[in-house]
């Protein structure tokens, strides 16, 4: 019975950090972004990316993906671009699971691995925004106009997450050890 109970615990709180997670998501996509000047799309600069890998370093990749693919794809649909929303929980899913696997599971200094998830995000986020904006304009060209703001997404967020988690992380073990 008290097994259970620890279970059923671990369910809501998990339950309740990935809604508050996918909500941080959704605000600082939606009310922390600038849009860039640029050809096609044009790409925009949002800081969405923060929460979403913050929890996918902290929670694992199944947090990483729910957070990720869920923020980020209400944020499409409350913001007027509902088209890229199937694609949006797909790449941005993918993100946060690959990068919370890369954390979980890869040996080495902390700080160099999150890096490391940072930049395979990167190149995930920027080669699937590439294929969905072919996809959606019919052009191979226009989407490249997206691919600064997507490459300054993932780095700005970079520099905000990689030292933020391992704070957030060391004061997790000293909360859990007292």
């Amino acid at each position: 019975m008290i097994y259970m109970f620890a279970t059923e615990q671990n369910k809501t709180r998990t339950l309740v950090l990935n809604a508050l997670f996918i909500t941080l998501t959704f605000l600082a996509t939606m009310f922390i972004n600038i849009r860039l000047p640029l050809m096609g799309n044009g790409g925009l600069i949002h800081l969405g990316n923060v929460p979403f890998l913050i929890a996918a370093f902290i929670f694992g990749k199944k947090s990483g993906a729910i957070v990720g693919a869920f923020g980020m794809a209400l944020f499409d649909i409350m913001s007027g671009w509902t088209l890229w929303a199937p694609f949006t929980f797909v790449i941005v899913g993918t993100m946060g699971y690959i990068a919370g696997l890369i954390v979980e599971k890869m040996p080495g200094k902390k700080s160099l691995v999150y890096v490391l998830a940072v930049v395979v995000a990167m190149i995930i986020k920027v080669v699937g925004y590439y294929f969905t904006e072919v996809i959606l304009y019919g052009n191979w060209i226009l989407p490249f106009g997206s691919v600064p703001g997507n490459i300054m997404q993932l780095v700005i967020a970079g520099i905000i997450v990689v030292p933020l988690t391992k704070g957030f992380k060391q004061r997790i073990v000293r909360t859990k050890s007292a």
